[in-house]
């Protein structure tokens, strides 16, 4: 089962940034899509921005032009780095994976919803004071 790790969390001030890596334990398949999430306290979890394996990505639009997912060429490590950040970008950010079985070019993912992922790290919290 693919295991997936998140790290470079922390608190920073608004205007700040930071930059997500999440490890991916072993390769997700030939077709995949992998996405970063969100839950803030209280709220729902949310997709923030997916990536496939031909590097075509998408970005929700509270943080486009913000964030930038990215991946290295061996599709084991996935990245977010955040820009111009805001105290309403706290959240817990998780990194989630899933195989697409059917892939026939152009972007790959599902629409980004929790459901539609079956794997999952742990989170890295981030905390942006105003």
């Amino acid at each position: 089962r693919v295991e997936l790790m998140e790290s470079g969390g922390g608190s920073v001030q608004a205007g700040g940034s930071l930059r997500l890596a999440c490890t991916v334990s072993e390769h997700i398949g030939k077709n995949f899509c992998m996405g970063w999430f969100r839950q803030a306290p209280g709220a729902e979890r949310k997709g923030v921005a997916a990536i496939d394996q031909g590097d075509h990505s998408w970005h929700a639009d509270a943080v486009k032009g913000r964030f930038t997912i990215s991946q290295d060429s061996d599709k084991r490590n996935l990245y977010l780095q955040m820009n111009s950040l805001r105290p309403e970008d706290t959240a817990t950010y998780y990194c989630a994976a899933v195989e697409i079985t059917i892939c026939n070019g152009g972007y790959c993912c599902p629409y980004l919803s929790p459901a539609a992922m079956d794997a999952w790290g742990k989170g890295t919290l981030v905390t942006i004071s105003s």
